[in-house]
């Protein structure tokens, strides 16, 4: 603060010297004899009060403000106006005040004004404009020393021309542009900030070449988001980087000034998406700024994400409740959660007791539920454990948050708990059923706000553990072949982000809705399900292929995709909604589709959970689904399989042999 307050009054000093000097300057270059005489002899009585009426002009314009080393043309747009305000004020003067009533002439007259502004905006932009010069000048010989990577630049001028600039303030390191492609044509033989554009993408390999010729070999290649969007073609850019072996990285953020820039390397899911999905950050922040927070599983690919954004948005303090100790360690070990106060507990949400006392001693807002068990095949051959998790530890975690009062549980769920086929279906619908009883019975009070129990469900999360990309890279990396299961096999696609934001909007959502005037409707008008608009689905053969092409290969000649058939427990495609689920209209939230709730009668829901634990007591496999038929008509319409569950590839996270498909993710949640 102190630093801040002189490096303030050193600028204030030097614009109401630089006035001084203006104005002085002007009557030495616009007067001399007699008429110079008299006005150097009446500038003691007039300049002080211009000078103080100065520094009040450049205050409002903010010329303080402004980091000189950052010096720019809005800077010197406020300069101008400034300027021209002083001069504006010294017509006004000139003509009305001093001319009629004290020396009967014109002190200044127009001419010597309009020199005034001139010598005015030089005096105030000139020093800037030399002090961020040689600022510029000193950081373009220190990135030059450091500058170790010749690399090569992609995108749009506009883009490129930030991006040089924060390589040149050191905001990006150790680059050194020798050269920028871009997607338009046009654009070719220009420069950019001293480095040429060479020429566009098809050209790459044609201008790593001359480079290399020229005794500078290119080592990356570093795009900016133009070159990345879909009319640039970026899977032929991408096939041309890996056949020359270059690495490829795209740039993380792309602001004014870069300050958070980074570099990522450019991964094949990076272009297998739609557009993300835009949130609101103000209205999440809203939600979590100060508020205390569980999340279970939070050692998983989603639970840690939540972690990660609730502490983005301003959560005060979060728990996770992990039964892995390695994932708890890993989580509570990263960089950006290890500073704040995010801290763990090992427990199972199977151990009711361990989880009450766990929950009463942290008394959170907020609770999401992540802790789940959710690949198909292992449920499929150990259901009791499917449902000891997904149905029972569920129970547990409502139970722990009304007991302590807490403004809302968010369950993660899964598309497939729409019309199930296999035991994790089953086993989440049945959890969103107990959730949405909880719920209703919750009611509306008005004396009180009433604790939201609401689920989310998810497609398939690109970057989770299991998810199919990375496995379909690995039979790339090995020649193949790729294993499909089925080539029409589709499924929704959605990115860890996403993901995240998607629970904690709806948290926002059923928060706002527990405090609005609809609640008066009755709780069965409030939304019950949430899922994000993830576009049209895709087909995993497609998946396959233009992965395989990505790599620079072509499909059935390079890498071979091999169909191994559908597992037990799965199907073709996933619905996001149940036919009987009456949608909801979601007023001022993008992206984002809900239904109301569709749930048993409290007492019939205790009979099922009571003939639930019966069952898996007595490992009776029938009588569990003949509740889940009872309790979820679409279940009886399965297949019936019970296939045994095939040999894991050692070196692969899913079961069944080799086909990844059968692997993809079939839900975002991790125990």
């Amino acid at each position: 603060m102190q630093k801040r307050t002189y490096k303030n009054a050193v600028m204030v000093v030097h614009d109401c010297v630089a006035t001084a000097l203006a104005v002085i300057l002007t009557f030495v270059f616009r007067f001399n004899g007699d008429p110079l005489a008299e006005r150097l002899h009446a500038l003691p009585l007039l300049l002080p009060p211009f000078v103080l009426f100065a520094a009040l002009v450049y205050a409002r314009f903010r010329l303080y403000r402004t980091k000189w080393r950052f010096a720019s043309l809005p800077d010197l747009a406020g300069i101008v106006r400034a300027a021209s305000v002083l001069a504006l004020t010294l017509l006004v003067l000139d003509y009305v005040l001093v001319s009629s009533t004290m020396y009967g002439f014109y002190f200044f007259g127009k001419i010597a004004i309009g020199l005034y502004w001139v010598l005015q905006i030089f005096l105030l932009g000139g020093p800037r404009l030399a002090f961020r010069y040689l600022k510029y000048t000193r950081s373009r010989q220190s990135q030059a020393r450091a500058a170790t990577t010749p690399t090569l630049l992609l995108g749009r001028g506009s883009e490129i021309e930030i991006l040089v600039r924060a390589i040149e303030s050191g905001s990006v390191r150790r680059l050194a542009p020798k050269g920028i492609l871009s997607p338009r044509a046009d654009e070719t033989g220009q420069t950019m900030r001293g480095v040429p554009v060479l020429g566009c993408f098809a050209d790459l390999e044609r201008v790593v070449a001359d480079l290399a010729r020229d005794g500078t070999p290119v080592r990356r290649l570093v795009a900016v988001p133009s070159a990345l969007a879909p009319e640039a073609e970026p899977d032929d850019l991408i096939a041309r980087a890996r056949r020359l072996g270059l690495p490829l990285s795209r740039v993380t953020s792309l602001g004014e000034n870069m300050r958070d820039a980074g570099l990522a390397p450019l991964e094949i899911e990076d272009l297998l998406l739609r557009p993300t999905v835009a949130i609101d950050r103000p209205r999440l922040e809203r939600l979590l700024t100060g508020a205390r927070v569980i999340v279970t599983g939070g050692g998983g690919s989603i639970g840690s994400e939540i972690c990660a954004r609730a502490l983005a948005f301003g959560a005060a303090a979060i728990l996770v409740v992990e039964s892995s100790e390695p994932a708890l360690h890993g989580i509570l070990s990263q960089p950006d959660l290890a500073e704040a106060d995010v801290t763990g507990v090992l427990a199972d949400i199977r151990d009711r007791d361990r989880l009450l006392a766990v929950f009463a001693e942290f008394r959170p807002d907020y609770v999401f539920h992540a802790a789940a068990l959710k690949q198909v095949p292992y449920l499929e051959r150990d259901w009791t454990e499917g449902i000891k998790t997904n149905v029972f530890g569920s129970i547990n975690v409502a139970d722990a948050t009304l007991a302590v009062g807490a403004r809302a549980l968010v369950m993660i769920s899964t598309d497939k708990a729409i019309e199930p086929v296999s035991q994790l279906g089953a086993t989440k619908r049945f959890a969103e059923m107990v959730a949405q009883a909880y719920d209703a019975a919750q009611g509306c009070a008005a004396d009180a706000v009433p604790t939201r129990l609401i689920a989310v469900r998810f497609g398939n999360v690109l970057g989770s553990v299991g998810s199919v990309v990375p496995v379909f890279k690995a039979q790339i990396a090995r020649g193949g072949p790729v294993t499909v299961t089925d080539p029409e096999m589709v499924r929704y696609f959605m990115t860890v982000r996403e993901a995240a934001d998607l629970v904690l909007t709806a948290a926002s959502h059923a928060d706002r809705e527990a405090r609005a005037a609809t609640c008066a409707g009755g709780v069965d008008q409030r939304a019950a399900v949430y899922v994000l608009k993830m576009g049209q689905p895709v087909r995993i053969g497609d998946l396959a292929e233009r992965m395989i092409r990505l790599a620079g290969f072509e499909p059935g000649i390079d890498i071979d995709i091999l169909h191994t058939g559908s597992r037990p427990g799965e199907r073709l495609n996933e619905i996001l909604f149940a036919r009987e689920e009456p949608r909801v209209a979601l007023d001022g939230i993008d992206g984002v589709m809900a239904a109301r709730p569709v749930f048993a009668d409290r007492t019939v829901l205790d009979g099922w959970i009571a003939r639930l634990q019966a069952a898996v007591a007595c490992q009776d496999r029938a009588a569990a689904e003949a509740v889940f038929e009872e309790a979820i008509p679409d279940f009886r319409n399965r297949p019936k399989t019970t296939a045994p569950l095939p040999a894991t590839e050692p070196d692969q996270p899913f079961p069944v042999g080799p086909s990844p498909k059968s692997r993809e993710p079939t839900a975002a949640f991790r125990h």
